[in-house]
């Protein structure tokens, strides 16, 4: 029996990587799936490639929010995993610092925008979407950078934490109100998605640069899109009834010790 039948979710970023393979493995459970994104051309093939619905929306935007509010009034998941690391490029010159002592405000503030407000503003709509049923699953994609420091991206980490933070108190807030609307965070490590490409290259010497990628990995391997869904399907469900303000790590075993260092 799909786990997710009769259900309908709205996942954002979901043109490629962890969020797709979420639209995906939700489709393949029985849900009817909102993929969203501000790529308009790739959100589109995706949701023509799984049989879900397509919506631009920037998540930065309370604009689009409401707008998506107003299409889809209601819903039983929300997945705000739409996000940003500020180093994506492509950039004219040098892509632009991000540690502490030589970031600009502006960067810093470009990367929370998309990956803390955008979660906020998802929060808040995925609660008033499944007020009326009393219930619903709200999935926040924070990181393995949300539990430790990165120091050469210090907005990243910063967001994400602020992520899991968030979740937390959404999930006291609406336990506060007598609502069974879980709120839940996934913390993934290095997964292998279109964002790896340009450090992995096309190169003979591929391997070697993704060997020493997860060299402080106890698993020795990036992790699949499909790894991070399957615990994505597992919140969404009622197998999960139970559980809200968790946040669980899909790393590899990076953050059981503290022999390893994720690095910069």
């Amino acid at each position: 029996m799909p786990k997710l039948t009769g259900k309908t979710a709205l996942v954002t970023g979901a043109a490629r990587g962890i969020g797709a393979a979420i639209a995906r493995a939700f489709v393949n459970e029985g849900a009817e799936v909102i993929v969203t994104d501000i790529n308009v051309e790739g959100g589109q093939a995706t949701a023509d490639e799984i049989g879900a619905t397509f919506a631009r929306l920037d998540v930065a935007s309370e604009a689009d929010w409401t707008a998506i509010a107003e299409k889809f009034p209601t819903l039983d998941v929300v997945v705000n995993n739409a996000g940003v690391t500020g180093l994506e490029g492509p950039f004219d010159g040098p892509p632009p610092a991000h540690d502490p002592e030589n970031a600009q405000l502006a960067d810093w503030h470009a990367v929370h925008a998309v990956n803390l407000d955008g979660t906020f503003l998802g929060c808040r709509y995925a609660i008033r979407a499944m007020r009326e049923k009393g219930a619903g699953s709200i999935i926040n994609i924070s990181s393995r950078s949300g539990l430790v420091g990165i120091p050469m991206a210090v907005a990243y980490a910063s967001s994400k934490a602020a992520i899991r933070n968030h979740t937390k108190s959404v999930a006291l807030y609406c336990a506060g109100q007598s609502l069974n609307i879980r709120c839940n965070s996934i913390h993934p490590a290095a997964i292998m998605t279109p964002m790896w490409e340009p450090m992995l290259g096309t190169g003979p010497d591929r391997a070697e640069r993704e060997a020493a990628m997860v060299a402080d990995t106890p698993m020795r391997r990036f992790g699949e899109p499909e790894e991070v869904a399957a615990i994505a399907v597992l919140l969404a469900s009622d197998d999960a009834a139970y559980m809200t303000g968790a946040e669980l790590t899909v790393d590899g075993g990076i953050l059981a010790g503290s022999a390893a260092t994720p690095g910069s």
